[in-house]
């Protein structure tokens, strides 16, 4: 497809590309494959903003000898931050990588003993990294150089004490005040993947799996002051994030690839499922390398974003009537925030997370955030155990607009947590499963919960603060839904006051839409 008025080329043999596998080229390239990307309020520290973003899904724990490294040469892995509604990253918080590899000639080994420290002489191969803020002038400010990235959990032999072994990958960011991890986690998103199977099996049979149960990520955490993250901005306290890869082309060799030219970006990821399951496969790769603000350049999406294609195959596989296009409903959750939530006051409609800094952590986090009253969750930003599937469903079926929860589609996709629990300080993600295990992958929980991961804490709806328990595991509300967009629990809500013509204007500016994950 050409993009038609963006002036920008992709570049030999790369494109575009986010998520668990969905685009074509990361699914051939999972260096690059940005897979979630996180936004919240921490609820420990509520003075600061906690973001993660996570790539090369699908980790199988004992998958060595080389394990999972991030890219070094010819990679840089950015968080984009929009402090005035503009569409375009006002900081650019860029990690990049070396290798520190000693096996040589001599072993296969990732490790040859037990690793403790991560100078041991036994960790044969690992990697530092270099953290830079970029400002919306191209000045670079070093925050963390020469920071330890935690090397990939082997298993029980090798690394006795894995959990000491991420605490020394938490490192101080230079002149903030704030923190930032690098290194291998459990892969905290959760949902069944057999949506892909005809939308759960075509009769929801196929539904209750995690099917991400047992895999790791790696991931970036970056912990910062909200002054400093909203400095400069608009004043609303309301920020736009996304995430993404850059790759230079390169040449191959026999046994060698030289990077070398401009940097591209291969991969862009904001709100979660959006390149998965709205913008079409011929679509994937052009939509990932545009900026936000060049999202209206794609009109092909813009039309799916209109009229998207999951409420007409649920009506075709289960009679449940598609809400009417265009929609507007989508439109203002979507691409420039919800008013009165988080909308910034003069936004150019793009697709990425919006964050409200000023609200604060909820006491009681529910996993259905925004839906079920929780206006500290998703999608006013997302927490790690914000169920965007369950949410974003009946976002898809039309229940802001009705006020009204879709009740056959109420129990979504039937998980409601992750597989391991969530820490409770930063950086909250659950340690990465051990290669040790014999469990099989993706088929329900394979781990005690209670991993120590920064520390535990109550599950249900009651976790620090959305981040410390696991992923909820109450119902869907009954009655209306307290969207926080204007409508309240129990008297419905009103239709969001987007003109049609509006609509069509601001997604034609916007190009994009829904579903998560970058997953998968």
């Amino acid at each position: 497809m050409a993009v038609a008025g963006t002036g920008l080329a992709l570049g030999p043999g790369l494109g575009g590309a986010s998520s668990h596998r969905e685009a074509p080229l990361t699914a051939a390239n999972p260096l690059s494959d940005n897979t979630d990307t996180y936004a919240f309020v921490s609820p420990d520290k509520p003075d600061t903003v906690t973001l993660i973003a996570n790539w090369i899904p699908f980790q199988d724990p004992s998958g060595g000898p080389n394990f999972y490294p991030w890219g070094a040469d010819g990679y840089r892995y950015n968080i984009k931050v929009d402090n005035n509604g503009d569409a375009k990253p006002d900081i650019t918080y860029r990690w990049t990588f070396k290798n520190e590899d000693k096996r040589g000639t001599s072993t296969f080994l990732y490790n040859n003993g037990a690793v403790n420290s991560f100078n041991d002489p036994t960790l044969l191969f690992k990697q530092t990294y270099k953290l830079e803020a970029i400002d919306a002038a191209g000045t670079a400010t070093t925050l963390v150089d020469n920071g330890k990235v935690a090397p990939s959990r082997v298993g029980d032999a090798s690394m006795p004490n894995y959990a000491a072994l991420r605490d020394e990958a938490i490192t101080p960011v230079q002149g903030d005040g704030g923190s930032s991890f690098v290194g291998q986690a459990d892969d905290p998103f959760f949902l069944d993947l057999r949506v892909f199977d005809l939308l759960y099996g075509g009769d929801l049979s196929e539904v209750g799996n995690d099917t991400l149960t047992g895999y790791n990520v790696n991931a970036i955490a970056l912990q910062v002051p909200v002054s400093k993250i909203t400095q400069g901005g608009d004043g609303s306290g309301i920020i736009g994030v996304w995430s993404t890869t850059d790759q230079q082309t390169f040449t191959l060799a026999a046994g060698k690839a030289t990077p070398g030219g401009e940097f591209v970006q291969v991969s862009r990821l904001g709100m979660p499922l959006v390149n998965e399951v709205v913008v079409p496969a011929g679509l994937k790769d052009a939509f990932n390398n545009l900026p936000p603000e060049m999202d209206a350049s794609v009109q092909a999406v813009v039309d799916k974003v209109n009229d998207p294609e999951v409420p007409k195959l649920i009506e075709a596989i289960y009679k449940i009537p598609a809400p009417t296009a265009p929609r507007d409903d989508i439109f203002s959750i979507f691409l420039t925030g919800v008013e009165g939530l988080n909308k910034p006051p003069m936004v150019k409609p793009a697709e990425m997370m919006r964050l409200n800094t000023k609200i604060a952590p909820a006491a009681k986090p529910n996993r259905l955030g925004v839906l079920a009253k929780d206006t500290a969750g998703f999608p006013n930003g997302r927490r790690l155990i914000d169920d965007v599937v369950d949410i974003e469903i009946q976002a898809l079926e039309g229940a802001v607009r009705t006020g009204k929860i879709v009740e056959p589609l109420a129990a979504g996709d039937g998980v409601n947590e992750n597989d391991l629990r969530f820490g409770s300080t930063f950086p909250y993600l659950a340690l990465p499963h051990s290669g040790s295990s014999t469990a099989p992958r993706g088929t329900g929980k394979v781990a005690a919960r209670g991993n120590a991961a920064g520390g535990s804490a109550g599950a249900g709806n009651t976790g620090a603060a959305g981040q410390g328990g696991s992923g909820s595991s109450g119902s869907a509300p009954t009655g209306g839904v307290a969207t926080g967009f204007g409508g309240l629990a129990d008297e419905g809500l009103p239709v969001l006051p987007v003109s049609l013509a509006l609509v069509g204007i601001a997604l034609a500016g916007a190009g994009l839409f829904l579903r998560k994950r970058a997953a998968q």
